[in-house]
């Protein structure tokens, strides 16, 4: 039966089992992923995954079931697993389920070009990307990664109150990652690229960055410890960002466990710096016209030239401070409870290009990867001590490669230390339940352990 269909019969089964407020969230999710090696398919995994999130409001509190098929079997399961989950919960938070908005803005978030693309087309571009690499520098010893992902979702939401809303997305993404050996040194490049439009994909211009990248850094080694003026590329600066995204919801502030706790309508952060979360970014990897509560979705600047203008709430946290949601209400699966995650995050670009950062830096570290940020950053004080490499910039131009070096510092501290912005934004695509992107950044000074 249909999603519609479904809904209808849960529905009416709980009203029957003395169920109050009722909702179904469900998410559809197909899955592609192909790896070349070697110029053979190395791994092709296809996967299809559909289910059924209920809750329902019994005896005062809120009970949560699931199931993964639309049968009738399903509709009992879900009512009778709602209403005994409801019996034990221990929670005294109010659970609000949410009526619909006036109206939901049209978001531009599947592309039906991107699903046309056929299966061979896919695995002929990962044996194109792994033969590209090996023809653009003999050092090319390997390419231990070469593969591509397709994915599309589908969501659907609908409650006792009127709420029924839906969309569909899709999108894609590629990576490398090519290993060159020279008078016996080892070196390792690579690259990342998600998008929603197939024509973005060139297999050549990937290659070429990554065997670029591991190129340039044969011969790094350490420099002396100190503090250095640095550049954080792109891709650095929007895994750091990523890391400490969770101390902007306010889950997190409310709980303690972010220092932004009383901080609203502060300077936090260099006044160059305006961090945006926009979910109706076009063709943006995290792009819906609602949250997981069915709140319309909306752009909201998080940081404002500076100042820190609003948390990212979802309706439990959004009654708890007595303002409206921001339509940051996680359900990455059907699976999930409702949480807080931002969708498209980023920190708005400005007009440098990247090439234009190097020579402003003068003298100082680019930083093009950094490593533990798991286990090296504390999202709470905001402290991080990560391994890392890049180069070494002398009177605004490359001089070396640099290994073996760890920068520390503190997240806030960066925001408030952050000179320069650069043009190149660039996004991560979908990842824990966000789409995080930056553009590089120079930052005054870190603290840097080498030799």
């Amino acid at each position: 039966m249909n999603f519609q269909e479904f809904k209808e019969r849960v529905f009416a089964a709980g009203r029957a089992a003395g169920l109050g407020d009722m909702e179904i969230y469900v998410t559809r999710s197909q899955r592609l992923r192909i790896r070349v090696f070697e110029a053979e398919v190395d791994d092709y995994a296809a996967s299809l995954e559909r289910g059924i999130g209920f809750r329902a409001r019994f005896g005062g509190k809120v009970g949560y079931a699931y199931v993964e098929a639309l049968d009738e079997e399903a509709v009992e399961y879900l009512v009778q697993g709602a209403k005994a989950n409801a019996q034990i919960i221990e929670s005294s938070d109010d659970v609000e389920f949410y009526a619909g908005s006036e109206s939901y803005p049209q978001v531009l978030s599947y592309n039906d070009s991107l699903a046309a693309v056929s299966a061979e087309e896919r695995v002929s571009f990962c044996l194109d990307l792994e033969k590209a690499a090996f023809a653009l520098d003999e050092r090319v010893a390997k390419v231990p990664y070469a593969l591509m992902g397709y994915g599309d979702t589908e969501v659907y939401i609908a409650n006792t109150l009127g709420l029924e809303q839906g969309f569909t997305s899709n999108g894609a993404f590629s990576y490398i990652s090519a290993l060159v050996r020279d008078n016996g040194q080892v070196k390792t490049g690579s690259k990342l690229h998600y998008g929603s439009d197939w024509s973005t994909f060139c297999a050549e211009s990937l290659a070429w960055e990554a065997v670029n990248e591991a190129v340039s850094l044969l011969g790094a080694s350490s420099v002396p410890s100190g503090d250095y003026r640095i550049l954080l590329r792109n891709d650095v600066a929007r895994e750091i960002l990523s890391t400490f995204a969770p101390v902007f919801s306010a889950e997190s502030v409310q709980k303690g466990l972010s220092l932004l706790q009383g901080k609203l309508g502060q300077s936090i952060a260099n006044s160059r710096v305006t961090l945006i979360d926009d979910p109706l970014l076009k063709n943006g990897a995290a792009s819906a016209p609602f949250d997981g509560e069915g709140v319309a979705a909306r752009t909201k600047k998080v940081i404002e030239s500076g100042r820190l203008v609003t948390y990212l709430h979802n309706l439990k946290t959004a009654k708890k401070d007595g303002v409206q949601s921001t339509g940051n209400a996680s359900r990455p699966s059907f699976k999930s409870p409702v949480g807080i995650s931002p969708t498209n995050f980023f920190i708005e670009p400005g007009q440098a290009a990247y090439g234009d950062l190097v020579k402003t830096l003068d003298d100082g570290l680019i930083i093009i990867s950094v490593q533990g940020t798991h286990s090296g950053a504390n999202p709470v004080s905001g402290d991080f001590s990560l391994g890392a490499y890049g180069y070494l910039v002398k009177n605004g131009s490359i001089a070396r490669p640099v290994e073996q070096i760890t920068i520390a510092g503190n997240f806030f501290k960066l925001l408030e230390t952050v000179e320069e912005i650069g043009s190149d934004l660039e996004f991560s695509g979908p990842d824990f339940g966000g789409n995080v992107g930056s553009p590089s950044l120079i930052i005054s000074n870190l603290a840097v352990a080498g030799m």
